[in-house]
């Protein structure tokens, strides 16, 4: 069964944690710090960050604070929307690494992609600002590229173009909430998933249907989200700044659903979507 410290290999070669810890709605300041540092005191090695979130230099410090070597970590970072172009996502590549006092990152992504909703040229955009990870990749100023929100058409788009696949997309997905067919795709292009809002921000956390299949497990319904995220081959980005429950959010690998129980939960009818639709987003 896998542990915390299991890797998973990406088609680049780079190998990544399979879990992962979020700070997306994290407090700028000391409670960021401290969820970080605690994180990492507790056994995560992959944090996830963006600038956007506006909390990266307190990432950072956290990182800094937690007493394990670099080399041990797994960081990623995204770049922002207003940010998008060759060179302002170079610009904004600087300023994250400098933020978070990091020489690297292990991970940089295209936090949205541009839809057709509020551009004609769609396509370019997205083009111009992959080129700019792709150069980044080539100086070695990141370990690995990859898109978040990206749907099979802004994927589509851009991988005929792309000299290098991204090898990631992070998207939203918690029980409620599966994107069985985004998965899908990805998945047959050797594109691994990572799902943010695993807990759908707390929305599923209430779910009588969730309840019922989590006490059957002796586990919270947050270790039994996480868990259906693992058994679905996804990497699961579980947030909170509470040490008690960062702590029973990794505590996931010593059961297994079984496969009624993950059928069950794969199929629940809509619950606590964001409303985020890539293709509708004005922002």
């Amino acid at each position: 069964m896998k542990t915390i410290d299991k890797k998973i290999t990406l088609m680049n070669g780079t190998k990544i944690p399979c879990i992962g810890f979020g700070t997306w709605q994290t407090p700028d300041g000391t409670v960021a710090t401290k969820a970080v540092k605690t994180a990492i005191q507790s056994g995560y090695r992959h944090i996830d960050t963006a600038a956007i979130y506006g909390n990266e230099k307190s990432v950072g410090e956290g990182i800094s604070q937690s007493g394990i070597a670099r080399e041990e970590l797994f960081v990623t970072s995204k770049v922002w929307n207003a940010n998008r172009s060759y060179d302002k996502t170079m610009v904004a590549f600087d300023q994250s690494l400098k933020d978070l006092k990091l020489d690297y990152l292990d991970l940089y992504l295209i936090h949205w992609p541009a839809s057709a909703n509020q551009f004609e040229n769609w396509k370019e955009i997205n083009l111009d600002t992959w080129r700019a990870l792709e150069q980044l990749y080539k100086d070695d100023r990141v370990k690995a590229i990859g898109v978040s929100n990206f749907n099979s058409l802004h994927l589509n788009a851009l991988m005929t173009k792309a000299e290098f696949m991204p090898v990631i997309n992070q998207i939203e997905i918690h029980p409620g909430y599966p994107q069985k067919e985004l998965v899908h795709y990805c998945q047959n292009r050797n594109i691994k998933v990572e799902a943010w809002s695993p807990l759908g921000s707390g929305r599923v956390l209430q779910d009588p249907i969730l309840a019922s299949i989590a006490k059957k497990y002796n586990k919270s319904v947050a270790q039994l989200c996480i868990r259906w995220c693992i058994q679905r081959d996804l990497i699961p980005l579980p947030k909170s700044v509470t040490p008690d429950r960062i702590e029973s959010n990794r505590q996931i690998f010593d059961f297994i659903i079984d496969e009624y129980d993950m059928k069950t939960i794969t199929e629940l009818p809509p619950l606590g979507f964001s409303g985020l639709d890539p293709e509708q987003i004005k922002f």
